[in-house]
């Protein structure tokens, strides 16, 4: 998760001392790496993905589960196993935010051959087998989004107390300071949100009203140090710490670019991605124990970091910040990077007008420019005294200081200084699934996408306000049946069709032509005759036109036809799934109320189910092979397909 620099950390004072020094030289290190590979060609086509996972105990005679508190422990057996004793090792394991969190990763990036995607899912597994050689009996590594008692009392193994007290990193109600990952920088960046912002961050995720859920559903806190709950809104579950948002597991997918101009083109295109691949993904409908009425995480996470001020939150007139900001620093992005983005820039993007100067006069173009400058407006979050000055010509610790704090659905990547590393972009809205066939079934669909979008040279921009607004939709519950979606309605702009349009909006000849229309999810990933072709049957189409192996292709389509039955509603997301799990639990009592046994009901399935111990027919389809389709099965998924 982000830079992970070792030192001492100073506070959110000391740290806002050195915010233009950090700036300044920041922007230094990106000019001096920009210069240096710019013209830089011919990269691999290489990706990989990370997937984060969660420390479970379960508790059998009491029906409690909890998660485990020695991620640092576990992380630190699988590293001195894996990587520090063989650097070719098949996998990689990371610190994440919270004390019962790792991340996982291939020991190296996969390739450009198709056969790549029959590898994913024993890497993944592989990942899974590792990490649980690892943990105690009773104990288990899953891929759920969210905890869904997740700062209820009582929640953690140990079990420890919040702290609401200043000097406390997050100063919850809910959630205990041992719950973070012990590494400085996660407490630091927890404390220093607070402080920036000047108090606690405030998450409000709407309530699901049951039948018999209070109305107004309306709790009571213990008041600490005069402020206790006082965000709280009325027929919403509060939460008011960090961990509530960075505390949940993704699933993210970085791919590197054979060049700058591809990266670009790949980061604008996947942006308008990403509300559909987050509704598609939608895993995680319950927070602080109660039944929410969203799917997805986002809308919390982006509460969760949310370092602005009451100025640049519009609260309070602007008098000590520079700007009025309207978004947190985890949202969606704010402007294409292409030229053929250009023109469907229509978000009011606030940027330092100094920074951008200086970008531009150092032959930056305008769209790079305005995009790091817009970066650039953010305070740095954490500094650590060890790393103040640096050498700007080999490091770029003051560039990823302010780069990796802005997380945003998608990212683009400059190399590494030094490296043999190329342009990359990272697509982060996707949430985990509970399965690895699941997961390796989203980033093939996403992998092979990006494949198609440049094979094709497909064009699926629209404005970024419909982007956003798509944002706000896919979140909401049962989005991928109930909601509908901004999306370009001709894509299939071929050969020079696409460039010549770039050329032409960068002369400003061509105005934005609204071709674009609301569509279900389903419409957008099967397609509807005289609508949209759809995606499945574009990448079909691709695939048909490549040499790809049976046991390859086998393997692509078993992961297609759950996207598929996914996007049409055949099959539930996990979300979905749980809900209904919930709603039909016999000791749940309609109210919105996840009990302790609730809880330790729905883990254990969704733990047997992630170990093929169980069948789900609702999330797979009955009978579904999810290890390894036989040749013979090819023709009648072909069809189905």
């Amino acid at each position: 998760m982000g830079l992970l620099t070792k030192g001492s950390p100073l506070s959110w004072e000391e740290t806002k001392k050195y915010a233009d020094h950090v700036r300044k030289h920041g922007i230094l290190q990106f000019l001096n790496i920009y210069h240096k590979v710019k013209e830089r060609q011919k990269d691999v086509l290489k990706w990989g993905d990370e997937v984060e996972y969660m420390l479970l105990s379960f508790d059998h005679i009491n029906q409690k589960v909890r998660v485990v508190l020695k991620g640092e422990e576990i992380l630190d057996v699988l590293q001195h196993k894996g990587e520090k004793t063989n650097p070719n090792h098949p996998t990689l394991w990371r610190p994440e935010y919270g004390s019962y969190m790792i991340e996982g990763t291939p020991g190296q990036p996969y390739g450009g051959t198709m056969s790549e995607f029959n590898t994913v899912q024993d890497n993944m597994r592989k990942r899974r087998q590792e990490a649980s050689s690892a943990l105690q009996q009773n104990e288990a590594i899953c891929t759920v989004t969210s905890f869904p008692r997740l700062g209820c009392a009582g929640f953690t193994l140990p079990e420890c107390l919040p702290t609401p007290v200043e000097r406390g990193a997050s100063k919850s109600l809910f959630f205990p300071d041992e719950a973070i990952n012990g590494h400085p920088r996660f407490s630091t960046l927890t404390r220093n949100i607070r402080h920036r912002r000047g108090e606690k961050v405030a998450i409000n995720a709407p309530i699901f009203k049951d039948v018999n859920t209070p109305s107004p559903f309306i709790e009571k806190f213990p008041s600490s140090n005069g402020d206790g709950g006082k965000a709280a809104k009325p027929d919403h579950i509060y939460m008011d710490a960090m961990g509530f948002g960075m505390g949940n597991c993704c699933l993210q997918v970085t791919f590197q670019a054979c060049s700058i101009s591809e990266a670009r083109y790949l980061y604008d295109q996947l942006a308008t991605i990403c509300p559909i691949a987050m509704a598609l993904s939608a895993a995680s409908p319950f927070y602080r124990g109660y039944v929410s009425d969203i799917d997805c995480r986002w809308g919390v996470i982006s509460d969760s970091v949310d370092d602005r001020t009451q100025e640049e939150r519009g609260l309070k007139p602007l008098k000590n910040n520079k700007y009025r900001i309207s978004k947190s620093r985890y949202d969606s992005i704010d402007s294409y990077l292409s030229k053929c983005g250009e023109k469907y820039n229509d978000l009011d993007l606030i940027v330092d007008k100094e920074i951008y100067k200086q970008l531009t006069k150092e032959g930056i173009d305008h769209l790079l420019a305005q995009h790091v400058a817009h970066l650039f407006i953010r305070d740095p979050l954490t500094l650590f005294e060890e790393k103040i000055h640096l050498d700007d010509d080999n490091e770029s610790d003051h560039f990823e200081n302010i780069q990796s704090t802005n997380w945003q659905t998608m990212r683009f990547k400059p190399p590494p200084p030094n490296s043999e590393i190329g342009w990359r972009v990272e697509f982060r809205p996707m949430e985990v699934q509970l399965t690895d066939f699941e997961n390796s079934a989203y980033v093939v669909f996403v992998v092979l996408l990006t494949r198609v979008i440049l094979s094709y040279k497909l064009d699926f921009l629209i404005p970024l306000s419909k982007v956003d607004e798509n944002m706000k939709v896919a979140q909401k519950r049962d989005a991928v049946r109930q909601g509908m979606f901004y999306f370009r309605k001709d894509i299939s702009k071929a050969g020079n069709a696409v460039v010549e349009e770039c050329d032409a909006a960068q002369n400003g000849t061509e105005t934005c032509a609204e071709n674009y229309t609301l569509m279900s999810i389903d419409t957008i990933i099967n397609g509807k005759e005289g609508i949209f072709p759809g995606l499945i049957p574009i990448l079909n189409s691709y695939l048909e036109s490549m040499e790809v192996d049976v046991d390859t292709r086998c393997t692509i389509l078993k992961y297609l036809k759950l996207i598929k039955k996914r996007a049409s509603g055949e099959l539930m997301t996990i979300a979905r799934w749980m809900r209904e799990f919930i709603a039909n639990h016999p000791d749940y009592q309609k109210d919105s109320v996840i009990t302790d046994k609730i809880n330790y009901d729905l883990l254990m399935k969704c733990n047997n189910i992630a170990n093929e111990l169980t069948e789900c027919p609702e999330l797979f389809g009955p009978g579904c092979d999810k290890i390894k389709l036989s040749g013979n099965k090819m023709a009648s998924l072909n069809d189905t397909l």
